[in-house]
């Protein structure tokens, strides 16, 4: 929950401390009353051992309430969830943030975000802020694909001609993500609503030369392990990053909007292709960052999108960084 007690309090600053947290964790009640819905700054920098960490915003979506995001919850739970972690309650924010790592002369990035005028009217600053950071994106070796939601690969592609954006770089991709999605009987399949982004991966994904499919628990770059977190998609992924001692769990879309899922991790989402896995899965990855002391980092966390998690309860207690 957000309504964190003394202990939870204490147990995220002991946390805070064990990651070194350049960012001020602000453990205040409700938890993110100080996150504000859209960052001041673009891009915020961290280290993970030797690794340079740098959080690019991508942008925001102000989703209007809908009862049936979240299954058999009603808009008012919603709301109340909202209310209770300090957010405002008159949309649903989603913000989006990319990672990029530096480690080892290579420079190695977590999905693409949604692509400029791709996704939604917020989630344009992308390129803006990964030049402000000093990323230039002809120089991004690698792209680590977490799973094909819009929000996550029409960046990959120019909007309007599909022109790859990325022809060079190294596509790392779960082969069940890949194989479910590129496969053209599955189009029938799929809701109304995703058909369009169905057929637009089916029809552009499988002519591109630079894809890297691997199987769960693969090195995909030095330190860096993928890890099956199915049930958001078939083939969701998380990546383990590991530097001098110290650890990051790239959690992409395991907990999307962690105002909700942090306090009712049982709340099935209705962008999650299989309910009950995501909440398994969900409660896997989350129990295991906070046994192993794992630093954390999530697409729609609010930005810079890493935090603090503890238990509290039978769920869970997430304070953001404050930057």
């Amino acid at each position: 929950m957000f309504s964190m007690t003394r202990r939870t309090v204490l147990q995220s600053a002991a946390a805070a401390a064990a990651f070194g947290l350049a960012g001020k964790l602000e453990f205040i009640r409700p938890a993110f009353a100080q996150t504000p819905v859209e960052p001041t700054v673009g891009f915020y920098k961290y280290k993970v051992g030797d690794i340079e960490v740098t959080a690019v915003y991508d942008g925001i979506w102000r989703k209007p309430h809908d009862p049936a995001f979240i299954k058999d919850v009603s808009v008012d739970d919603t709301k109340a969830a909202l209310a209770k972690a300090g957010l405002p309650t008159e949309f649903m924010p989603i913000p989006l943030t990319v990672v990029v790592l530096k480690m080892g002369g290579r420079l190695i990035m977590m999905d693409a975000g949604s692509g400029v005028g791709q996704w939604q009217a917020n989630a344009t600053h992308l390129p803006a802020n990964m030049a402000a950071a000093g990323i230039d994106y002809k120089a991004i070796d690698t792209i680590m694909i977490s799973h094909f939601h819009p929000d996550h690969v029409w960046g990959l592609m120019e909007k309007g001609t599909n022109t790859p954006v990325f022809p060079n770089a190294e596509l790392i991709v779960n082969a069940t993500e890949y194989n479910w999605w590129t496969d053209p009987s599955r189009l029938a399949k799929l809701p109304e609503g995703r058909k369009p982004a169905g057929k637009r991966i089916a029809e552009n994904f499988p002519k591109w030369k630079n894809w890297k499919l691997v199987e769960d628990g693969a090195e995909v770059a030095p330190g860096i392990q993928i890890i099956a977190a199915p049930g958001h998609t078939p083939g969701h992924s998380v990546y383990l990053a590991n530097s001098g001692g110290e650890q990051l769990m790239i959690s992409a879309d395991t907990m999307y909007v962690p105002a909700l899922l942090a306090a009712h991790p049982e709340w099935q989402g209705a962008y999650d292709q299989d309910g009950p896995t995501a909440i398994a899965t969900r409660h896997k990855i989350i129990d295991r960052v906070i046994a192993d002391n794992i630093r954390i980092s999530g697409s729609h966390f609010p930005f810079p999108g890493t935090g603090v998690f503890v238990k509290d309860g039978s769920a869970y207690a997430f304070t953001p960084v404050q930057i």
